[in-house]
């Protein structure tokens, strides 16, 4: 009875909270009206009375119907794959407003294909009005929001548009980036807004998790981004941004190592051999460079929605290495999307996105390129609830004869119910 006692006493304190997210200042919607938000605004109309707290979720389940195929000289088999259902994923979203301007956000993953057992994804206090009476100080928060805490890094645009785990109602497709620059690190960050123009600078510890050992150096990462962001007329939107990320020594880096969610692609072109799981071969599809020890990397997003119709691009070149390499290696990244959003309130959506890597990983003389074309459509049911149909084809080529990717390819079809609030 405990468990069922536990699930009745968070359904009723869901559904109290859910009813005051009004309450909670300078907060990105988990529904639908988080689409294309990016920083959160600084114009917010929501008074402080009192000390709210807020508790949401976001809920996903995929079914799967992909097929691969290789053409490696190795004696490795690909994992047998069939059609079915995907693990449920799920998260938990806690927020609190402790005073005017000032937030507490929590968010843990529930359920996720890596760590299948409750995990904490990060916390952090979000300031947005100065906590003591100073006019200097009400007039720099007018345009200026600092965070503070563990939380996802703020590099580049591309992850404000992914799902993240439990949570999939920002992302137009199923399937996030080849190359998915995102983690979370524990620090500071600086936001400043003013008539459309957008500055970030932040320091992190570099590692997704604390640590105060030196053996190895740390050192800590550094994130900038300048951008410029306008609703230009009642169709027009742009967006233009440039971010950079620095670390010059880590232990175990995860830019491109920290979804603990795992791939939305399962067991695609992975061994058939023992101990080889979901859980053990968690981003199925995903390039994932190895630059645990250093590693600099730059983004470019354009953005652009006119109307019904969303553009949405990325460039981004990095280069870096793992603790046990002396040179650095390259790797870059370009994608390309296209949503069109229409109907009563752009209900529905259709998408397409394509996605090219090219990496020169360890182990490998020559540079290997990875392609992806995702076609999507979609579904508002509320704006609380979507389902998502996507089509995926992926290639990967330059791979070694003997390499289990040589010639590599999956495609098929992935559906998706998501509630997020």
């Amino acid at each position: 009875m405990k468990p069922l006692l536990l699930a009745a006493v968070f359904v009723t304190v869901a559904g109290t909270a859910f009813a005051q997210q009004a309450k909670i200042q300078n907060l990105r919607p988990y529904d639908k009206a988080g689409i294309n938000v990016f920083e959160t605004p600084k114009t917010d109309t929501i008074p402080f009375d009192d000390v709210k707290v807020r508790i949401g979720a976001g809920f996903t389940q995929q079914f799967q119907a992909l097929k691969h195929s290789n053409n490696s000289t190795g004696t490795t088999p690909l994992y047998n794959l069939r059609s079915g259902f995907n693990l449920a994923t799920a998260n938990l979203n806690i927020d609190a407003q402790l005073a005017k301007g000032i937030r507490l956000n929590l968010i843990s993953y529930l359920s996720a294909r890596h760590h299948q057992e409750t995990w904490v994804k990060g916390g952090f206090a979000q300031i947005d009005a100065s906590p003591i009476n100073s006019p200097v100080l009400d007039e720099v928060f007018k345009y200026v929001t600092v965070k503070i805490g563990h939380y996802e890094v703020n590099y580049g645009d591309a992850h404000f548009r992914r799902t993240d785990n439990g949570h999939s109602l920002y992302n137009p497709f199923i399937g996030n980036y080849i190359l998915d620059g995102f983690t979370t690190e524990i620090g500071a960050e600086i936001d400043f807004q003013k008539d459309g123009f957008l500055a970030v600078a932040a320091i992190h510890n570099g590692e997704i998790k604390g640590e105060i050992s030196d053996a190895p150096t740390r050192n800590p990462s550094f994130i900038g981004k300048l951008g410029y962001d306008k609703q230009l007329n009642n169709d027009l939107r742009v967006r233009l941004t440039g971010s950079v990320y620095h670390n010059n020594g880590a232990a175990s880096n995860t830019l491109y190592t920290g979804d603990r969610g795992g791939s939305r692609y399962y067991m695609v072109l992975e061994p058939k051999a023992a101990g080889v799981t979901a859980i053990t071969n968690a981003w199925s599809g995903n390039v994932r460079p190895g630059f645990s020890r250093q590693v600099t990397a730059f983004m470019i997003n354009p953005f652009i929605k006119y109307q019904g119709l969303e553009l949405f691009g990325t460039y981004e070149v990095a280069k870096g290495k793992a603790i046990t390499e002396t040179v650095k290696r390259d790797v870059s990244q370009m994608a390309v999307e296209a949503v069109y959003r229409f109907c009563k309130n752009e209900d529905l959506f259709v998408g397409l996105r394509y996605n090219t890597v090219t990496a020169a990983l360890p182990g490998i003389a020559n540079d290997v390129k990875v392609n992806r074309v995702q076609a999507s459509a979609g579904w508002f049911v509320t704006k609380n609830m979507v389902l998502k149909a996507e089509y995926v084809n992926q290639k990967y080529n330059d791979y070694p004869a003997a390499n289990l990717l040589s010639e590599g390819k999956f495609k098929g079809m992935m559906f998706e119910a998501s509630v997020g609030f």
